[in-house]
C-alpha cells in the first residue's frame, strides 16, 4: 500500500513539476501592446533669448482626506519633482533700427527677464488610495499642474530673474563691443517709466 501511495504520489510531483516547467518555457510571452499618434498641431517663429537656467527639486505631498473612515476614501501620494527652468528674454517685439549713415544701431525697449519655459517630471512615491476611492485621469493632471505651479512660484522667489538680468547685460554688452570692432555704435534704448496714477 505505501508503495502505491509512494508511486501515486511521485507521478503526481513529476505531473505538476512538468507542467510547470512546460508552462514556463513553452507558454507564448505576453508582450505589452503599445501605440502612439503624434500630431503637430502649431508652428510659430519665436524669438527668445535663453539667459539661465534653473534645476529644482521639489517634494509636493497630495492628500485628499474625506473625514472620518479615511481609510475608505484617502487618497494620498509623495510626488518629487524636478524640473529645469529657462529664464531670459522674449525678443518678439524687440525693435532694431539701423541708421548706417550715422552708424548706429539701436536696439529696444528691452524687456525684463521672464520665465520661458519650465521642463518637468514626477515621480510618484507612496501612492496609496481607500478602499472605494482610486485616482483618476483628472488627480493626476491635477497633480501635474501644481508641480508645476509650486517650481513657477519657487521660481519667481529666487535669485533666477536678478541672475538673467546680469547675463542679459552681458550679452547685449558683448553685442556692443561686436558692433563696435565693425565700426558701429549700439544705443539699447531704454523703455519709457510707467505712468502712475494718483
Amino acid at each position: 500500500m505505501s508503495k502505491r501511495l509512494l508511486l501515486v504520489a511521485v507521478l503526481a510531483l513529476g505531473f505538476l513539476l512538468g507542467g510547470w516547467l512546460a508552462y514556463r518555457y513553452f507558454a507564448p510571452k505576453s508582450a505589452p501592446v503599445e501605440s502612439a499618434s503624434i500630431l503637430l498641431e502649431k508652428i510659430r517663429a519665436v524669438v527668445k533669448l535663453t539667459t539661465v537656467e534653473g534645476e529644482f527639486s521639489e517634494i509636493y505631498n497630495y492628500n485628499e482626506y474625506s473625514g472620518y473612515f479615511s481609510w475608505f476614501w484617502d487618497k494620498k501620494a509623495l510626488v518629487r519633482v524636478h524640473a529645469t527652468v529657462a529664464v531670459g528674454y522674449d525678443l518678439s517685439n524687440l525693435r532694431i533700427e539701423a541708421d548706417s549713415s550715422a552708424r548706429v544701431v539701436r536696439i529696444g525697449p528691452l524687456p525684463e527677464p521672464q520665465i520661458l519655459s519650465i521642463d518637468h517630471t514626477l515621480d510618484y512615491y507612496d501612492v496609496s488610495t481607500g478602499v472605494f476611492t482610486d485616482f483618476s485621469p483628472q488627480d493626476y493632471t491635477r497633480m501635474n499642474q501644481k508641480a508645476k505651479d509650486l517650481i513657477r512660484e519657487r521660481a519667481l522667489q529666487s535669485n533666477l530673474m536678478p541672475s538673467a538680468r546680469e547675463q542679459g547685460k552681458r550679452i547685449f554688452d558683448m553685442v556692443g563691443f561686436v558692433a563696435e570692432s565693425a565700426g558701429w555704435k549700439l544705443e539699447i534704448i531704454s523703455a519709457p517709466p510707467a505712468h502712475t496714477i494718483q
